[in-house]
């Protein structure tokens, strides 16, 4: 199955995405659709377009798109990772969903894998068009960069990088140089004794198994000030009556992200595990991925058939 070339706009931003359309979709038939939204450091041609792709094969119609300031889409500088840009792109993303001759507007579901795991509910708070909510190894980005990963990050660690983000600020204004540093480790070397997470991260974003040219494995230093400031969480039992389902690896260490948030959301919500995986296995591991796809595949037809 071939993605279809799309754009559109956010926040006066021309956004690049991958329509994915069912192979029986005939004109005229409005099916149930689902925006899918990549993790930070990600881009569409990664986990969230193989997950678009299998939720089309399914009978979906899927849009994966990169966020702003990366990937194929527009905005400088390049690499910034704002939260509150992301949680806009997704809303901008549901509308232009909205607006397609295949797509029922009133049908409309969105998945966020990782940091768009914390994105995804974020909009859905406000944006009703969101009928049902699913996340794929959650995380909330900014309490990784406030807490650690686990939380118990010494409260020095995040002061220091708000610091040097301010200077990195400066630094734009006056020299016009842009600090831009890693997502992940970027050898086995280097990511020898991080947390599982980053170990993972660095095989699959540095590696055959999944690099790609548009995802440098580089982010906005200066981010981390906004970053800083955003909770994926806090008001996620606003998402009640609509459904929540998260699906987090019973082996991931940013597990405690999905049973927490779950545990502040009002019904109807489900925390599924799969067992055996990690954060980064549910990206792409033939071994976990269709049963992630699975639950996905009934959540949504059940949620979506009389939104």
């Amino acid at each position: 199955m071939l993605p279809i070339h799309v754009e559109f706009q956010s926040n006066g931003l021309a956004i690049a995405g991958h329509l994915y359309l069912p192979d029986d979709h005939v004109e005229g038939d409005r099916r149930p659709a689902v925006v899918t939204s990549h993790p930070f450091g990600g881009v569409k041609e990664q986990t969230a377009g193989l997950y678009a792709r299998k939720l089309a094969e399914e009978g979906f119609v899927t849009l994966a798109f990169d966020a702003a300031y990366q990937g194929d889409s527009a905005g400088e500088p390049r690499g910034l990772e704002n939260p509150f840009a992301r949680a806009e792109d997704i809303r901008s993303a549901v509308t232009f969903l909205a607006t397609l001759d295949q797509a029922d507007p009133h049908r409309i579901g969105a998945l966020g894998i990782c940091a768009s795991g914390g994105y995804v509910p974020f909009a859905a708070t406000t944006d009703h068009r969101i009928k049902a909510v699913a996340t794929v190894s959650a995380a909330d980005i900014g309490a990784l960069f406030r807490e650690g990963l686990g939380g118990g990050q010494d409260e020095q660690v995040l002061q220091d990088m708000l610091a040097a983000a301010a200077d990195a600020r400066t630094a734009e204004a006056t020299q016009g140089t842009f600090r831009l540093d890693p997502v992940v480790p970027e050898t086995p070397e280097q990511a020898a004794g991080w947390p599982t997470l980053y170990q993972e991260g660095q095989d699959y974003y540095r590696t055959p198994r999944a690099q790609h040219p548009n995802s440098p494995n580089r982010y906005l230093f200066r981010s981390v000030d906004q970053i800083a400031q955003y909770s994926s969480f806090d008001l996620v039992d606003l998402i009640s009556p609509r459904p929540l389902l998260m699906i987090a690896g019973t082996e991931a260490d940013t597990a405690y992200f999905s049973r927490e948030a779950i545990g502040r959301a009002r019904e109807p919500k489900e925390l599924f595990w799969v067992e055996g995986a990690t954060h980064i296995d549910l990206y792409d591991r033939d071994a976990y991925v269709p049963t992630a796809v699975a639950k996905l595949t009934g959540f949504f037809k059940e949620n979506l058939a009389a939104a």
